[in-house]
């Protein structure tokens, strides 16, 4: 299967989606096209050239909320009719006459809002604007165009990871290690244990550390002791002499932090903790809070991350009131989402899971309690599953649902995001509980991100597609209709020289599963040539590289390097993302080995082609990327001539526990497989240029990673290169951002 497109018919093929009274006028003389800069191409640029969007577009109840800088609209959903609701100066002379003598005149433009982008619109049945101040939340009716209510707000005491609570008016945030709500401490804890921030190293779905009950009267959060786990020195060079951050790093096979999670009711002011027992070497995710608020749901996992268990607690005594369902497997169980009550029944909730293969909804209904909890095997895949409910599968097949996007609890409907279509794609379909027929709502093209209004009658479609870089439309999710369109965004590559992109698939290394591949040509290109090629590569779990967006997501440096001249290849091996379950964990406990034999299927691919000089292949990635980049380089050493590997993973004994036990267990667990993908015991195979890149600040995949395997490589005499960037973390951002890919682009030049 092979597709092509060119960036240069974006904008014609875009709008040809539309009226033709819609499409701009092309100009009586066409301008020279010019080569794209990799300041144009890579964020921080200086002319970085991003895609049109709407900031800030978002729902007030079923009107759509059109934010700009000077002035806010609401647009009718039926119709698209857009009617001015504020405007920036009748706000500011509002706000300013909240300013207090206290304040002091320098305060005075801190009061004011630069722009309307982040305002936000939580009441659905009430015209106020939420304006989130630098010294405090501040409603504003702006229908009266008056101030209705402050709330304190934690930039007056440095706080962060702020969680407000539109129903309960209450304010959540950190200080340092602590938690407080309504300017209160609720915890005082030592150093090295920290409250109200995320856990578990951001897995399972973990993102934050505080949940707010439906109402707003009790705060659940996260309470997490890693005193016991041992530091790791990062060195802060800012300084005229270096100081230490030392940052708690638990890594494969070592011990652990223990979390809690507590209940904190600000009415009272007083704190339970709930009574998991000891919690050493067990997570607990996926908080969600029951309608009533006397009952706080999560999903516990063993370390072992093969057993999963939703368990109901007590919201008034803290205590484990029930069991509802348990999963096993014998590679690892990955819960990533928390249930959700369906909104017009308090005794029904759905619960995702990928025991038939497939990440699915199952609908549980806690009015049926099963006499005999009914143990069994998935249909398809492995493991077993044990249920104490009735439960029904919502969904099925051999895609999987990405996302709830929200209810419509007149017609009792779901609203999803899933991969029905293509595995490429994200589309947006609506569910029937009552029997799971399934309806889709959008155009059956490309990638979609859908925000649902509060009725569940509308959504904001923001999607694009290979010939098509951003469309924003308004559509009715009766019959998944446009009502309206609110962008079209114009080709951002305008006027430049762009590359094309060809999709197809070949076959994986183990003969059978397709596999998805990108291909960057130069302009101009001539088949007659022998051209360079660059694999970009990822290849671990939770990334796609290749989706059914604009340009099939090609990115900026690979667009750069195809006008250089090069060929950019990027392959979505087994073990990579929005495949399914088999698709991901053959790689289990030999991270990289699988996922490299099907790179060089790519490789095979690529030398069948005849403009293809095979005797200039190079690599590149970062992060699992840069594990692969630095695994190819080193396994297939007649094969690659260069790589550039980013943060790269050398050995999964130094990586941390969540994520390197679930996929490759612990070392104590599986010696054969860490020896096998320690690439130190490789050093002695380098033959090409190799260049590492590393952060002196990774708190990710920390510098002993590469230290180490530099050590490897001078006891085995062979010769990589590096560079580190100082003062970043596990990429590089902002302006230098430009200096990495520029200092990419020479070694590849350079040696290849």
């Amino acid at each position: 299967m092979k597709h092509l497109t060119c960036g240069l018919l974006a904008t014609f093929l875009a709008a040809a989606l539309y009226s033709a009274d819609t499409m701009a006028q092309a100009p009586a003389t066409q301008q020279p096209l010019k080569m794209p800069t990799l300041e144009d191409l890579i964020p921080g640029g200086e002319t970085y050239r991003y895609t049109q969007s709407l900031y800030g577009v978002q729902w007030w109840g079923d009107v759509c909320i059109k934010p700009e800088i000077d002035s806010l609209f609401a647009i009718d959903p039926k119709n698209g009719r857009e009617t001015l609701l504020a405007t920036r100066a009748k706000v500011n002379e509002v706000l300013r006459s909240l300013i207090t003598p206290t304040d002091g005149q320098e305060q005075e433009g801190k009061s004011e809002i630069q722009h309307f982008y982040n305002v936000e619109f939580p009441w659905p049945d009430k015209p106020h604007m939420l304006i989130k101040g630098a010294k405090r939340y501040i409603v504003y009716d702006f229908e009266k165009n008056e101030f209705v209510i402050g709330y304190p707000q934690a930039g007056k005491a440095g706080g962060t990871n702020i969680d407000f609570t539109p129903e309960g008016g209450h304010i959540a945030y950190t200080v340092g290690n602590n938690l407080y709500v309504d300017n209160r401490p609720v915890t005082r804890e030592p150093e090295g244990i920290l409250c109200g921030q995320s856990v578990h190293r951001n897995e399972f779905g973990i993102t934050k550390g505080t949940f707010w009950s439906p109402a707003g009267n009790l705060l659940a959060f996260y309470r997490m002791d890693e005193s016991m786990v041992t530091e790791y020195p990062l060195v802060d060079i800012t300084q005229r002499i270096g100081t230490v951050d030392a940052i708690r790093y638990p890594m494969a096979g070592m011990t652990s932090h223990k979390v809690q999670v507590g209940i904190y009711n600000p009415a009272t002011e007083k704190t339970l903790y709930l009574n998991t027992g000891d919690p050493t070497d067990r997570y607990f995710t996926n908080i969600s809070w029951a309608p009533d608020e006397r009952s706080l749901f999560l999903i516990e996992l063993n370390r072992d991350q093969n057993h999963s268990k939703l368990c109901q607690y007590s919201a008034e005594t803290g205590e484990l009131m029930q069991v509802l369902y348990e999963e096993e497997h014998p590679k690892y169980v990955e819960p990533q989402q928390p249930i959700r009550f369906l909104p017009w029944d308090d005794t029904k909730f759905i619960y995702q899971s990928q025991r038939d293969g497939y990440n699915h909804l199952y609908l549980f209904d806690l009015g049926k309690k099963l006499d005999t909890p009914q143990s069994a095997r998935p249909e398809t895949g492995e493991g077993s599953y044990l249920t104490h409910y009735a439960c029904t599968p919502l969904t099925q097949g051999p895609w999987l649902v990405q996302d709830i996007l929200g209810f419509n609890a007149k017609k009792k409907e779901v609203l999803i995001a899933a991969t029905k279509e293509s595995p490429l794609q994200s589309n947006v379909y609506k569910v029937r509980v009552k029997d799971g027929k399934l309806t889709p709502l959008d155009n059956g093209q490309g990638v979609h991100q859908a925000q649902l209004s509060a009725s569940g009658t509308y959504l904001i479609d923001n999607w694009s597609s290979p010939t098509v870089p951003r469309c924003i439309d308004l559509r009715a999710t009766a019959n998944g209709r446009t009502t309206a369109h609110l962008l079209i965004a114009p080709d951002p590559f305008e006027g430049l020289v762009m590359p094309t992109v060809e999709t197809g698939t070949l076959k994986a290394a183990d003969g059978q599963t397709d596999l998805y591949w990108r291909m960057l040509k130069p302009a101009g290109f001539d088949p007659a040539k022998k051209y360079p090629v660059i694999i970009y590569v990822y290849g671990g779990p939770h990334a796609q590289m290749i989706t059914a967006n604009y340009m099939y997501a090609a990115r900026g440096w690979d667009l750069y390097m195809a006008n250089r001249g090069y060929i950019l290849f990027t392959l979505d091996n087994r073990g990579s993302a929005n495949r399914g379950l088999e698709f991901e964990n053959c790689t289990f406990r030999h991270l990289g080995i699988e996922e490299g034999k099907d790179q060089v299927k790519g490789v095979e691919y690529l030398k069948s082609l005849p403009y293809v000089d095979g005797s200039r292949i190079g690599v590149h990635g970062w992060s699992f990327g840069g594990h692969m980049t630095t695994a190819l380089m080193l396994r297939y050493p007649d094969v690659f001539k260069a790589g550039v590997a980013g943060g790269p993973v050398i050995s999964w004994d130094l990586y941390e526990v969540m994520y390197g036990e679930r996929y490759m267990d612990t070392p104590q667990q599986n010696p054969d497989g860490y020896e096998a993908t320690d690439l130190r015991r490789l050093a002695s195979r380098l033959k090409g240029r190799l260049l590492l890149i590393h952060d002196d600040h990774d708190r990710t995949c920390v510098p002993q990673h590469t230290l180490s395997f530099l050590k490897a490589c001078v006891d085995a005499r062979t010769y990589p290169d590096l560079f580190i960037y100082p003062t970043h973390d596990h990429n590089v951002l902002g302006r230098d951002r430009v200096h990495l890919h520029e200092k990419i682009t020479r070694y590849f030049d350079d040696h290849l």
